[in-house]
């Protein structure tokens, strides 16, 4: 069994910051890709970043505002959202695709979510 656990999610005013993690924890063999994707009230959900052991990628309205990283002997991923706006209001949903043995394919796991809201 595979979990990931999300937390600092919060209210904040616009032009603040917040600091997301998401822990993976269980059976775990290897952990391919690790990101963060959101959703806002009544839109789908949608990639905010995500990262590999050789690279990042992020969507076009993060860029420049928000690093993910990543610490591999925590199973952690991390998400450092700088200059918040009122449209980054969402719940943050961490991902992960994870091995859970040498001869399994990757499987793809999701936290429960973190409400980040960003007043104006």
């Amino acid at each position: 069994q595979v979990q990931l656990v999300e937390s600092g999610g919060d209210l904040v005013q616009a032009g603040g910051s917040l600091r997301l993690s998401c822990a993976a924890s269980g059976s775990i063999f290897r952990i391919n890709v690790m990101g963060w994707y959101r959703q806002a009230p009544g839109k789908q959900r949608e990639l905010v970043a995500t990262i590999t052991s050789s690279s990042t990628n992020y969507a076009d309205s993060v860029k420049g505002r928000f690093t993910i990283s990543r610490d591999n002997a925590k199973n952690t991923v991390y998400l450092q959202m700088n200059s918040l706006k009122p449209d980054d209001t969402a719940v943050y949903y961490c991902y992960a695709a994870i091995q859970r043995g040498t001869y399994n394919f990757p499987r793809d796991y999701w936290g429960q979510g973190t409400q980040v809201t960003v007043s104006s």
